[in-house]
């Protein structure tokens, strides 16, 4: 069997569709694991027992639990709990940018938490609260250190959206599956979604592998 390139032109609008909808569904679950994994974060860092124990819980939940299941249960076993509808748009967001949090939380703490001691005791000096501390004097700091693990792992939540087709999200891999169904040459197909994943992912990585050189510099 000839690689036939024509299978992927022909069916290059279906593709495209889909890469779009990954792309979004990337941004919309970044963002929640980004904002939701701030605060979990912060409530890691307070100095009382109860917040950091629910931190860490929120953690070790979303960390630890397969995400096809995390997906499957927002979307089917969720509204039975809750006895509220919810599309599977939504239960693909809220499962991915939950999933996500989990590990932007940590991120995030071991950044601010990598900031010299030093430079707190400074800001206790100055007369400064936990959070202008952390707002004027750690936070700034800590953003440069966290960057390159931040990027790495937004790497991973596009990776990650894949496994939106098992909830019929029409996203790159679910419009593959779609092509090869009525073509029969999944080869081609889906050596063109590897491909479009490396063209994108590859310049973050190297964008990755920068700022960790010059943090390490």
């Amino acid at each position: 069997m000839k690689f036939d390139v024509s299978i992927i032109l022909q069916n290059w609008d279906l593709l495209a569709m889909g890469l779009l909808v990954t792309l979004q569904y990337t941004i919309y679950t970044c963002t929640i694991g980004l904002v939701v994994g701030l605060i979990v974060a912060l409530l890691q860092l307070t100095p009382w027992f109860i917040t950091r124990w629910l931190g860490r819980i929120w953690v070790e939940f979303f960390r630890n639990i397969p995400l096809l299941v995390l997906l499957l249960w927002t979307y089917y076993a969720l509204p039975i709990f809750l006895e509220i509808q919810i599309s599977k748009e939504a239960a693909g967001i809220l499962g991915l940018g939950f999933y996500a949090s989990g590990f932007y939380a940590e991120i995030l703490r071991a950044g601010v938490q990598s900031i010299d001691r030093g430079q707190t005791d400074a800001g206790v000096v100055l007369g400064m609260n936990y959070m202008q501390r952390l707002r004027r004097i750690i936070l700034p700091q800590a953003l440069r250190r966290m960057i390159p693990p931040l990027v790495g792992q937004s790497i991973m939540q596009l990776k990650n959206t894949t496994l939106l087709s098992v909830l019929t999200i029409p996203d790159l891999l679910y419009q593959a599956g779609y092509i090869s169904s009525f073509t029969y040459r999944p080869m081609e197909v889906y050596t063109a979604i590897g491909v479009l994943f490396i063209i994108i992912l590859f310049p973050l990585s190297a964008l990755s592998r920068r700022f960790e050189r010059k943090e390490s510099a």
